[in-house]
């Protein structure tokens, strides 16, 4: 799933593949998918994608956004999977959506839980979409402690530290991914109430989003998601399905996980104590 790390890697890998490449043909659905969400009729991508330009790509929460000529734009989502095929692969047959480019070169959309392939001239006005561009991003000069405190004292005191950085995009492109090693890194049980938090576990908080998501990105996303060649992120992550009762990098202990809120958590029962 892309989160933030994700989104910054995978806009820097479209740049370096993708800018200047003219747009031939953009080849719809082989595998309908229940859960694939489009801006429109999928049937009229080819009309307003073929032809164009591609400009370049940003990420900003958990979105992914590439930027052709004549201000089209293809954006994509947290489930989307983007690969990038050369002139001498073959597509794979099953994909929600394929760009194919004038060098022969291709981009590849396919969706495995959910995703939206999103083409659009500037009116993209999604919730999460508008929330990612206009909150403050958790790797900002503007992301201060002064701040997370101000957001931390406005929210229910009951609420768990799971949903308070993981949902309602309080912290675009913070999921249910990366909160993990977060978490881990500030040594806080995914359950525990913001309320209990003393001044010293929230300034650890705080700290440890920071050089947990720099991390991060700077080595190109988390092992668990795959760049647009296909490749794992050079991330190693502490706490994922990848460590599932592996010892604890900090203790030994081993890693466990449960279900909460709508999603998979894994903690250190020994670092990590739901006090």
């Amino acid at each position: 799933m892309i989160e933030l790390p994700e989104a910054l890697s995978r806009a820097k890998e479209l740049n370096n593949a993708l800018i200047g490449k003219k747009i031939v043909k953009v080849l719809l659905p082989t595998s309908p998918h229940k859960f694939c969400w489009f801006q429109g009729d999928v049937a009229s991508y080819p009309a307003q994608l073929e032809g164009h330009m591609i400009k370049g790509a940003r990420g900003f929460g958990i979105f992914v956004e590439i930027e052709c000529d004549q201000g089209v734009y293809m954006c994509v989502n947290d489930g989307v999977n983007m690969t990038v095929f050369t002139a001498c692969d073959e597509i794979p047959e099953k994909y929600q959506l394929a760009i194919l480019f004038e060098d022969q070169t291709s981009l590849v959309f396919q969706v495995a839980m959910y995703g939206s392939l999103i083409c659009h001239h500037g009116n993209y006005e999604n919730e999460y979409y508008l929330k990612s561009l206009e909150k403050i991003s958790p790797i900002s000069s503007q992301f201060t402690y002064h701040y997370f405190v101000s957001v931390l004292e406005n929210v229910k005191p009951t609420m768990s530290i799971k949903a308070f950085l993981a949902t309602e995009q309080r912290f675009p492109g913070i999921g249910n991914g990366v909160l993990q090693d977060i978490l881990w890194e500030a040594s806080l049980h995914p359950k525990r109430k913001v309320n209990s938090l003393s001044k010293q576990e929230s300034q650890q908080l705080f700290q440890a989003i920071q050089s947990i998501l720099g991390e991060m990105i700077e080595q190109g996303g988390r092992d668990t998601e795959k760049n647009i060649f296909g490749y794992f992120g050079g991330y190693r992550t502490r706490l994922s399905k990848k460590t599932l009762h592996q010892p604890c990098p900090r203790c030994q202990t081993p890693i466990e996980k449960a279900n909460y809120l709508g999603g998979t958590i894994y903690f250190c029962p020994q670092c990590q104590k739901n006090i």
